[in-house]
Order: structure tokens, then C-alpha cells, then sequence
């Protein structure tokens, strides 16, 4: 099994006429992903022409060549017609909070916010709003979630790694890809980003939760980094709830203190949110903690391999 998302998520493209939209769309679709259907209130009743060509775990059941995608008016629209349940939203941060709380209110499963630099303020509406209906909302700010060789909604390469018996949750894209490919010859169920930023929808513990659930996956890394408590709160669920194996690396161990660092949630005060102290606290409920992302993967081959 997987979490969050699976072959039969049925997913919306919120900005899929844009330039960044219209690229992943063609990635996404060719990575075997069911995209039924655009966004757009000025194009509604036109469609886009993809040229498809598989790529990664799912390349076999991809059909190459043009796929044409409606676009709808809206997210509403664009569910009754077509079944969709999950949503990723590429508009610009300006009318990122809109399309989230349309999408919200139109009552779908998941939705993908990839769009970097929304204002705290808006997050935080739209971010409550989801928490408030129930809607799974992953973001802002992140690289999107992958099943491998099953579905993958937003930007991550789909052709890193198969599918296989570890989970990922991570704040950071490119760290996200590295572990990835680092134990590639193992594999995962899911992958998922949840973003860097101070406000987001899901949480290292809500996927923690996902993944002890989730009977396929045996082990899960964890990747954090400075800033915040995020890490702290998701060791003091693992002592209480994990009884699988959870393998962690924080990023940021070099830091200096009282610098925002890439993410804005990335600002450490004192001894509070550095990478010393997140370490020190997951390594004092048993998750091993790697000091690089090789070291990381290290780690989690080890306790696989017994």
C-alpha cells in the first residue's frame, strides 16, 4: 500500500495553462499519473495537448503520444465532471490562498499546494481551513508527494526510484531526492514533501501516523532540519505510537545561529531549533540519526538488512 496517494487518485491541475503547470503536467502524466483535468477560469471549455512519453516505474502502462486534458472553470466543475479527488495547485502566490480555499470548499480528498513564497498570513488561512474540513493539504512550499511506480503529484523526478518497503517524509526537495536515490535499490511506498515553510498542512507526525499504518512499509526516514519544533513534536509522538523503525537526519548541523536559512521556517534562536538539539532529541527515543543524507541512508540500509 501507499499513503496520501495511490493509481487511482483522479487529480486536478490548478494552473495547468501557466508555463510551470503545462511543464510537470506533461512530466506528471507521462510518470503514469491520472490527470484528469485543468483549472482555469479564462480557458474553461478548452483543452491542452500533452506529448506523453513514459518514464520511470510506471513507463509500461503510460500510452505515449498526445493526451488532451480538458481545462474546467473550476475545481467543482472539474470533479463533477471527472470523479477528481486530488488537486495540485501551480499558481503564483498571489492567488495561491484563493485557488487552496476553492479547492477546500469544493470538497476534495488531497490537495498539493507546490507554489513557494505564499505569505504566512495566507498559509495559515487556508492551511486552517483544510484542518477544519478535513481535507488532506500537503504544503505549501514542497516538492509534492510520490507513489512509485503508482502515482506522482508534483515535481519530484518519477524515475529516481521503484516502488519497495521504505517511507519518506521530508522539509526539503532536493534532500528528499537524494535519500531517494540513495536507497533506490530498496525502494519506497511513498515520498512525500510537506515543505519548508513556517506554516504547513501536513506534518512530519501526521505521515508518521500514515506510514505505521500502512502495512507495506517497514521502515521510515525522516528528514528535518533546523528551525522550529517540528522535529521535537515528532519525537514525543514516535515514543508514545512508532513501533516501526524511523531512521532521521537533520539539515543544518553547520548553521549559524539567528539566520534564516533557505526555507523561512528555517531560523534558529539559542539552542532552540538547532540541528544539535533536534538530533538529541530523536536519538533519545531510539530513532538512529545520520549527520549527512549518506550516512542517513546508511543507517536505514542497516536496519533492513538486520
Amino acid at each position: 500500500m501507499t499513503i496520501f496517494l495511490d493509481s487511482d487518485s483522479l487529480v486536478l491541475v490548478q494552473g495547468m495553462t501557466g508555463a510551470e503547470g503545462r511543464k510537470h503536467t506533461r512530466r506528471m502524466l507521462s510518470a503514469g499519473t491520472r490527470i484528469v483535468g485543468g483549472v482555469n477560469p479564462r480557458k474553461a471549455g478548452t483543452t491542452l495537448t500533452f506529448e506523453v512519453e513514459g518514464y520511470g516505474p510506471a513507463a509500461q502502462r503510460v500510452r505515449n503520444g498526445d493526451v488532451e486534458v480538458p481545462v474546467f472553470g473550476t475545481v467543482a466543475e472539474g470533479m463533477a465532471a471527472t470523479g477528481a479527488n486530488t488537486t495540485v495547485i501551480f499558481v503564483p502566490p498571489a492567488f495561491a490562498k484563493d485557488a487552496a480555499l476553492e479547492a477546500i470548499d469544493a470538497g476534495i480528498q488531497t490537495i498539493v499546494v507546490i507554489t513557494e513564497g505564499i505569505p504566512v498570513a495566507d498559509a495559515t488561512v487556508f492551511v486552517n481551513r483544510a484542518l477544519e474540513a478535513g481535507v488532506r493539504l500537503i504544503g505549501p512550499n514542497c516538492p509534492g508527494i510520490i507513489s512509485p511506480g503508482q502515482s506522482n503529484v508534483g515535481i519530484t523526478p518519477a524515475d529516481i526510484t521503484g516502488p519497495g518497503r521504505i517511507g519518506l517524509v521530508s522539509k526539503s526537495g532536493t534532500l528528499t531526492y537524494q535519500l531517494m536515490y540513495e536507497l533506490r535499490d530498496i525502494g519506497f511506498t511513498t515520498c512525500l514533501g510537506i515543505g519548508g515553510d513556517p506554516v504547513v498542512g501536513t506534518t512530519h507526525i501526521d505521515a508518521l501516523e500514515a506510514f505505521e499504518a500502512d502495512p507495506d512499509t517497514e521502515l521510515v526516514v525522516m528528514i528535518g532540519e533546523i528551525g522550529g519544533d517540528a522535529e521535537e513534536r515528532a519525537a514525543a509522538w514516535i515514543a508514545e505510537h512508532m513501533t516501526k523503525p524511523v531512521v532521521g537526519y537533520v539539515a543544518g548541523f553547520t548553521a549559524p545561529e539567528g539566520k534564516t536559512m533557505g526555507h523561512a521556517g528555517a531560523i534558529v534562536s539559542g539552542s532552540s531549533g538547532t540541528a544539535a538539539a533536534k538530533a538529541e532529541a530523536l536519538e533519545a527515543v531510539g530513532v538512529k540519526v545520520g549527520r549527512t543524507p549518506s550516512q542517513t541512508a546508511a543507517l536505514a540500509r542497516q536496519i533492513l538488512q538486520g
